[in-house]
């Protein structure tokens, strides 16, 4: 689907809903909007997932979510912005896409869509902090 969208072809958002169209890089309006202005940001090559995007393509992917953020407040009049990415479970288009929402304050969006889970104990906590500290370094 978003692969149609930058080819140019008649996908869910056609020319009339594109709002960034880069050498690496698209951005148009999502179809069911959490509010006006709600971006979807697409790599120009096709990856399913954030850890499969090349590094070298990383920066004009979320350089334009970042700009997208500032456009936001400053056309929109948005106070803020949600930038999201899902990853596989229930990751409705299998292409990487970043959701850029602009935000005000008492819109309504009350913190994430799902439910929080926190840690077991202290113990838990410990042992993820340490488990993703070693992964990352």
């Amino acid at each position: 689907m978003f692969c149609e969208v930058i080819a140019g072809g008649n996908g869910t958002a056609g020319e009339e809903t594109l709002v960034v169209d880069e050498s690496d890089v698209v951005a148009f309006l999502d179809i069911r909007p959490l509010f006006p202005g709600h971006l979807l940001i697409v790599p120009r090559q096709h990856v399913v997932t954030l850890d499969q995007l090349p590094p070298e393509q990383l920066a004009p992917l979320f350089g334009v979510a970042q700009r997208a953020v500032t456009a936001m407040q400053t056309t929109l009049g948005a106070q803020g912005a949600f930038v999201a990415n899902n990853n596989i479970v229930s990751q409705s288009v299998p292409h990487l896409h970043v959701h850029v929402v602009p935000r005000t304050k008492g819109d309504g969006l009350k913190g994430f869509f799902w439910p929080r889970k926190g840690y077991r104990d202290e113990a838990h906590r410990l042992e993820v902090l340490h488990t993703l500290r070693d992964a990352l370094a």
